[in-house]
């Protein structure tokens, strides 16, 4: 059978592949429904067998809908071998790792281009702001950027820029990973004195999820009460949902029609490993997610300044988006937005599981009571601590895979007091128990406090920071 897949050679990677299997059977799918010709409906099939071969000559396993790859091909001694089939996947809906420490960070900068955030460019953050970078940084939770070095410049040559950041509002109830984002934002408002713009990407949702135009905006308006419970300015902060803002939003709108303009079916394929059987909603999104990034999309606040340069902090898994609209921007005369990428929130069962909404035992909730907090810590955070006491004493616990030791790192601000556990955990002193006990010690306090702030925040404060208007900045 041939290698080749609408005229291009077979994917080499598993992951590649089962995406490609995936899309074909799709196209079956659909020409059968279609009752198409006999001959095109054969020459699909025959593509579909031909990819589930490739697939197992590749992984040694055959293709499963309901299994995607983690592992390679064994090698002769029968071990998993160390080809690429081991490596991790990361695409905007997508995270996969076969490791209990999580993602390699350091493959994803190689794979992603982008550059580590080293220990040169968090001294020069601290001197640029004169103040003590967010443990985020320090802790290397926030791991790789893109231009950050320009950012740093035009603040020192006192030049405007701008934070971007977003939310795809999924479900009512957020979890605490969700905040990472949010908390990270907040604290480069603060230190730089800049305006920011929340997307809340409701079309995505209805898009790509079971939801109704009318849930996926009440989640949009849900979710807004938890990020403003972060504690964001009102004065500074434009909070956008999508479904609302392009309809009102020539500005808006006509920088989404230049970014489609600019971007080929097969580019954004390429990146986003869209089908041809996906709706053409999901393939035009990825301008509209761009269209943040240029201050002209917001007038009401940049008035008709094209030239000043956007921030975006976000989850490694978003920058598919924005390696697009980077190489979009000159083409339609804008710069281009600036990245800070941070890791991925492990679930409570471990960093290889995926947390989900659906399942309430996979994450902390900011819903979640302290009751609840305790028994989801005690009864299902992964633990790297050893079988009985007796081995834990002697062997330590380890901490690279231990979930609660991971939570503490994102939550914990005191970087002495963390280090000490760190030891203390690996050398055995500490107790798996111990150490569940003082991340419930933080956790219930941080979300306790969270959920009074967001009492506090009524439908008309939520409108107030959707309404499109000026900030406190004036631009010229």
């Amino acid at each position: 059978m041939a290698d080749v897949l609408n005229g291009k050679p077979y994917p080499s990677t598993p992951q590649e592949l089962f995406k490609s299997i995936t899309a074909q059977g799709e196209i079956v799918r659909s020409l059968k429904a279609e009752k198409a010709p006999k001959d095109e409906i054969d020459s699909a099939v025959k593509q579909l067998l031909s990819l589930k071969v490739n697939y197992k000559e590749v992984t040694g396993q055959d293709y499963n809908a309901d299994s995607p790859p983690t592992n390679s091909k064994p090698d002769e001694s029968g071990e998993p071998g160390t080809t690429e089939g081991e490596e991790d996947f990361v695409d905007p809906w997508t995270v996969q790792t076969s490791s209990a420490k999580g993602i390699d960070y350091d493959k994803l900068i190689v794979r992603f281009g982008s550059s580590k955030i080293d220990k040169a460019l968090v001294d020069r953050i601290e001197k640029v702001i004169g103040q003590k970078p967010h443990h985020f940084l320090r802790r290397g939770i926030f791991f790789s950027h893109r231009d950050m070095n320009n950012i740093l410049d035009a603040y020192e040559n006192k030049k405007p820029f701008y934070l971007y950041t977003g939310r795809g509002p999924s479900s009512e109830a957020m979890h605490v990973g969700h905040l990472i984002p949010f908390i990270f934002t907040k604290w480069l408002q603060d230190v730089f004195n800049v305006p920011l713009v929340i997307q809340m990407t409701d079309d995505e949702k209805y898009l790509w999820k079971e939801l109704t135009l009318e849930q996926a905006y009440g989640y949009t308006i849900e979710n807004a009460k938890d990020i403003i419970a972060c504690g964001f300015d009102i004065n500074k902060t434009f909070i956008f949902s999508d479904l609302e803002y392009m309809g009102s939003s020539p500005s808006f709108y006509k920088n989404v029609v230049k970014i489609q303009k600019h971007v080929t079916f097969n580019q954004v394929k390429g990146i986003f490993g869209f089908s041809d059987s996906d709706c053409i909603g999901k393939i035009s999104f990825p301008a509209i997610q761009a269209a943040p990034s240029f201050s002209n999309s917001f007038p009401q606040i940049f008035k008709d300044r094209t030239d000043i340069q956007c921030l975006i902090p976000c989850a490694i898994d978003q920058d598919p988006y924005f390696r697009m609209t980077r190489d979009v921007a000159p083409k339609i005369g804008y710069p281009k937005p600036a990245l800070l990428h941070s890791s991925f929130f492990p679930a409570l069962q471990g960093a290889q599981t995926k947390m989900s909404a659906s399942d309430p035992n996979s994450s902390i909730f900011l819903t979640d009571t302290a009751k609840q907090i305790k028994n989801k810590v005690n009864k299902h955070a992964f633990s790297g601590g050893k079988d009985t006491v007796e081995e834990h004493r002697q062997f330590g616990g380890n901490c690279d895979i231990d979930v609660s030791f991971m939570y503490l790192t994102f939550f914990l601000e005191d970087d002495d007091k963390l280090e000490q556990i760190r030891q203390d955990y690996t050398s055995g002193a500490m107790l798996t128990g111990e150490l569940k006990k003082t991340l419930i010690e933080v956790l219930q306090p941080l979300i306790a406090n969270h959920q009074a702030r967001r009492k506090e925040i009524t439908e008309d404060i939520v409108k107030q920071f959707m309404t499109p208007r000026k900030l406190f900045y004036d631009f010229q």
